[in-house]
């Protein structure tokens, strides 16, 4: 690195007032420049039932496919109580198309949690709520309880790795970029500091072609004074991501579908979903998809759909028939099915 720009980072590590100065900058951009969001209230604790639901939709979900969700489910269920009161099926077929389900059922006994309880004080109380770890538990007391904590999402690891310009690629860079962000936490509106940081990340310090003109930060920011800041944070290579396949089975009966519930435990766990077989590392012949098939039946092949899971891509040949169900199930409909599922039953049907 230049000197020039390691005189840069020194600055902005030690100077109390430098420190200061981020501070109020950022604070007086979010003032004129933060979002507004359903669920926030700028310059004053908000409700810890809206934050909490909405910090839970929010775990690796944009605010766009949230919005909506959010809304629903404030109807359907204003306060805490009325969802810890609400069946958890009712709960799973409505969070349907977010993704992530694990956080639907963590959601719902979480809900029965707070209900029993009541909310917790500060940040280690909400760690012992179900899907809530530390990153959710530091926004939750942020933003509701005005405890000042450090909240480092994506967003932040990204401002904060190009503001000192990290050269340690991430993953192995979080640590160190978790206590970069601490050194800048202070006492007052720390709400405000914890969704100023990751509006400026989401709207202004983006992943590609960061619009610095509009940065409050871009004189204190050494990666802008590198010339490149886009190039930040570091990343090491990717892992290519692996690929899995299996068999999807849609009968249907004058326009239901028979459905099957997910084991509690596993990908999709709990959702409603189309029979299918495990999905493994090979395709499946015709011959053993049919050996899995959950009814004998004339079967016809009516697609296939891709689907990419965090960690993995899914490719499901999917099979339809006019027949009896046979084991366990239901008739249902494609509205409340996880994504990957909603296509199976969508692909080549005639409704």
């Amino acid at each position: 690195m230049p000197a020039l720009v390691q005189s840069a980072a020194a600055t902005v590590h030690k100077s109390a007032t430098t420190r200061e100065n981020l501070r109020k900058t950022l604070l007086d951009w979010y003032d004129q420049a933060g979002r507004e969001l359903p669920w926030r209230v700028k310059g004053a604790l908000a409700d810890p039932y809206r934050v909490w639901l909405s910090e839970i939709m929010l775990q690796q979900t944009t605010v766009a496919a949230v919005a909506p969700y959010f809304a629903r489910f404030l109807t359907l269920w204003p306060d805490v109580a009325a969802l810890a009161a609400a069946p958890r099926d009712d709960v799973l077929r409505e969070w349907a198309g977010l993704g992530y389900y694990a956080r639907a059922r963590n959601l719902h006994a979480a809900a029965q949690q707070l209900a029993a309880q009541g909310f917790p004080a500060d940040e280690a109380g909400w760690r012992a709520i179900n899907g809530v770890g530390p990153y959710t538990a530091a926004a939750i007391a942020a933003i509701s309880l005005g405890e000042a904590t450090n909240v480092v999402d994506g967003n932040v690891e990204r401002v904060i790795s190009r503001l000192y310009a990290m050269e340690t690629p991430l993953p192995a860079a979080k640590p160190e970029l978790k206590a970069l962000a601490a050194g800048l936490v202070g006492p007052a509106r720390p709400g405000d500091w914890a969704q100023a940081l990751m509006d400026l990340g989401a709207t202004v310090c983006t992943p590609k072609s960061p619009t610095c003109d509009a940065c409050p930060w871009r004189e204190a920011c050494v990666a802008f004074a590198t010339g490149a800041p886009g190039g930040y944070p570091r990343r090491a290579p990717k892992a290519e991501r692996p690929q899995r396949f299996g068999a999807a089975f849609r009968l249907q009966r004058d326009g239901a579908l028979w459905l099957v519930r997910r084991p509690d435990q596993g990908l999709l766990g709990g959702m409603a979903a189309l029979p299918t077989t495990d999905w493994r590392g090979k395709r499946f012949t015709r011959s053993e998809a049919m050996a899995l098939a959950p009814v004998e039946a004339r079967w016809t092949k009516a697609g296939e759909v891709r689907h990419v899971f965090t960690h993995f891509a899914l490719t499901l040949d999917v099979y339809a028939a006019n027949a009896a169900p046979a084991g366990e199930g239901f008739w249902g409909d494609a509205a409340g099915l996880p994504t990957v599922f909603r296509k199976a039953a969508e692909i080549g049907s005639n409704g």
